[in-house]
């Protein structure tokens, strides 16, 4: 299933870097077209609202119908606000596009994550996978932006937007190389009607939640508070855009690396090493006065929360029933895109009135709560064993 897998990778590149390129290409617009700084938040708070809000029914619509119907809608949704914001220049329509956009990609991440789980044989090829579906956000993130400001500068915002368009058209395209899942593998959720939140009853599912949680919470923090601080040390922009290179290579390149080491890695302890090591970077960030000694605790922190984001996922599918994944990484949507809402707001107010350190000093201390969550996470969980079936066993070939 080594093709399904590449599609799937492309698939959610092009729905991902449409929604980068848009993040960029919406406020420049926004601004260009006379509005202030507010509405340039406004418009920026649709992109991770309307995911947060569609996210259980977008799990739910996966478990029932697979990964096919789900994607499509993705596409549709991704590519009527690109198109949307080419055509109308407006700040209603902009904001309209950025939801749409934004929707369209949280919608295919749930579909992409759960059908990667089924190609997966053992736990180890779990987390083999989610490192390669992980490389999908760390490449659009660099692809979808350079090209719509590359054509922002030559040909225009309403070029950018359409050619944005172009990338989840591509994932409609490609899609097809996707096998069909089974009738019976999909259909086991419309035999047995439950709510979406009995699955916090599950102790592991909450505690792996409250660690992605902290996870994206310390994306956040570093993005938010590192340009603080190093305007505090006098750093330049140049010095400053090496430290945050520097995380952003050490991140990719451990996805890249852990493919070819999944068998050796000790899986039980990975989330807890992670969480501990994020937390002494952010304990010496405010200590440290060198941007080299910075961007070598950058690339320190990418390393970690590079491997913890494949590694959760994997988790993830372990302890909750093989029927409600979707349900499950939805759930996780859910808080990534509520934390992208909210906790900007509460950065803002903690710079403001403490400074960065304390900020980075708040955040460490989480960290080593959640660290100590993490290592009581039980793969087993109560949830009954499977035998994990061979992909093939399981999938159709595309029609």
């Amino acid at each position: 299933m080594r093709s399904a897998l590449v599609a799937l990778v492309a698939c959610q590149v092009g729905l991902h870097a449409c929604v980068q390129g848009a993040r960029l290409t919406a406020p420049l617009s926004v601004l260009r077209l006379g509005h202030s700084e507010w509405a340039v938040g406004l418009v920026m708070t649709m992109f991770a609202l309307f995911p947060a809000i569609f996210a259980i029914p977008a799990g739910r619509l996966a478990d029932r119908h697979g990964y096919h119907l789900p994607v499509r809608i993705a596409a549709g949704l991704s590519l009527a606000g690109a198109l949307l914001a080419a055509s109308v220049p407006h700040l209603i329509a902009l904001c309209a596009a950025a939801a749409l956009c934004g929707a369209g990609s949280g919608f295919g991440m749930i579909a992409i994550q759960r059908t990667a789980s089924r190609f997966a044989r053992d736990e180890a090829d779990r987390l083999r996978v989610f490192s390669w579906i992980a490389l999908a956000p760390a490449v659009a993130g660099l692809f979808g932006p350079m090209m719509a400001g590359v054509l922002i500068d030559h040909l225009g915002f309403s070029a950018a937007f359409a050619a944005l368009a172009l990338l989840p058209f591509a994932t409609l395209v490609i899609a097809q190389a996707v096998p069909h899942e089974s009738r019976a593998s999909v259909s086991a959720l419309n035999r047995k009607q439950t709510s979406a939140w009995g699955l916090l009853r599950l102790p592991s599912f909450r505690r792996l939640l409250l660690v992605n949680w902290l996870v994206s919470a310390s994306w956040d923090v570093h993005g938010f508070a590192l340009p603080i601080l190093g305007v505090e040390r006098g750093f330049s922009a140049s010095a400053l855009g090496a430290v945050l290179a520097a995380y952003a290579v050490a991140s990719m390149s451990v996805r890249v690396v852990i493919p070819f080491v999944a068998e050796r890695l000790p899986r039980r302890h990975l989330l807890a090493g992670a969480l501990f090591i994020t937390c002494l970077v952010f304990v010496l960030y405010p200590l440290l006065q060198s941007a080299w000694a910075m961007a070598l605790c950058a690339a320190t922190l990418g390393l970690a929360l590079g491997a913890i984001q494949p590694t959760i996922l994997a988790t993830l599918h372990q302890v909750t029933p093989r029927e409600r994944h979707g349900e499950a990484l939805a759930f996780r949507s859910m808080t990534v895109h509520a934390s992208m809402t909210a906790m900007p707001l509460l950065f803002g107010a903690i710079g403001a009135s403490a400074g960065a350190a304390v900020l980075f000093w708040v955040m460490a201390a989480a960290l080593g709560l959640g660290g100590l969550q993490a290592r009581r996470i039980d793969t087993d969980n109560g949830v009954p064993a499977r035998r994990e079936e061979h992909p093939q066993q399981e999938e159709r070939t595309c029609s």
